[in-house]
């Protein structure tokens, strides 16, 4: 198969384009700059160059491909709308391109704002719709198309994707802890984080193109959650910096952008993916990861 994957040259993306390599499929990556290129090229990936505002090149590349994964998101936490208004544009161009070929769209998703009170699962629709909501209603917009001739795969990924290299946001929250010099979690630390290691999160994303049904939604976690003064204690033994509560109304102030994430309730179950993929995580645990120091190097 020939995949088309916007974010290729990023976190989750380099990961994936790894798997489908090494099974055996071709890839063509959007890169957005030279040094995006260049890292793709030395993998044996043709380029496209282009970037997530560039719908023509978006429209290009899953017109002319079996299939398309798309990663890719500008993460702009300073421009919510935009980062929105650019998500959606993207998934409109692409869900439009393979109207009617029945060729897989995979589409990177969240487990943020599903429920309250308990791990979600696959079963739990997202409640966001139209492009004032969160992601700009990306996942609930692909899903649309399932029945219009596209196979559409959503994946919620765990809030971290960690492995050596994270920029995400464990490598934020270790950030914050340096700049504060306490590691913090927010109030009673209780709510808990689902997580994944970058290896499974790439290999699941492989299998569901590979066989996932239309309409399916998957949660790439691991681990079902962590709780943040696990996480936050984690990160203060690797730095050496005592652990504390902060009190959530002043978690932004505090923390900075990441504060508001941190104070949320993402865990997630993955049993029906595990079950319907047979995709079993075999990478090391968020604790394992952490212990390992890459994140305070």
């Amino acid at each position: 198969m020939r995949v088309f994957i916007t974010g290729a040259s990023g976190w989750i993306g380099s990961h994936a384009v790894d798997e489908f390599l090494a099974a055996g499929h071709e890839v063509l990556g959007l890169a957005r700059s030279d040094a995006s290129a260049a890292k793709l090229l030395g993998k044996g990936v043709e380029v496209l160059r282009g970037d997530l505002d560039d719908l023509d090149a978006i429209r290009r590349g899953a017109e002319s491909t079996e299939g398309t994964v798309h990663l890719a998101n500008k993460h702009d936490f300073t421009d919510h709308v935009g980062t929105d208004a650019a998500e959606r544009a993207a998934v409109q161009t692409i869900a439009n391109a393979l109207e009617g070929s029945d060729r897989p769209f995979l589409l990177a998703s969240g487990l943020a704002g599903l429920v309250r009170g308990r791990p979600s699962t696959e079963d739990d629709a997202s409640p966001f719709h139209g492009p004032d909501s969160l992601r700009g209603g990306a996942e609930n917009l692909a899903l649309s198309y399932a029945d219009r001739g596209v196979r559409v795969l959503a994946a919620r990924f765990a809030p971290t994707v960690h492995g050596t290299g994270d920029h995400g946001f464990i490598a934020a929250i270790v950030a914050a802890a340096r700049q504060s010099g306490t590691a913090l979690y927010v109030g009673e630390g209780s709510n808990r984080w689902a997580a994944v290691h970058v290896t499974d999160a790439a290999r699941l994303v492989r299998l569901a193109v590979e066989a996932a049904p239309s309409g399916t939604r998957l949660h790439a976690a691991a681990e079902e959650g962590i709780s943040a003064k696990e996480i936050a204690s984690a990160v203060g033994r690797g730095l050496g910096l005592p652990v504390a509560s902060v009190d959530p109304a002043k978690a932004q102030e505090v923390l900075g952008w990441i504060g508001t994430f941190f104070a949320m309730d993402l865990a997630a179950s993955s049993e029906k993916t595990r079950a319907l993929l047979g995709w079993e995580p075999t990478g090391p645990t968020l604790a394992e990861d952490l212990a390992g120091g890459g994140y305070f190097a």
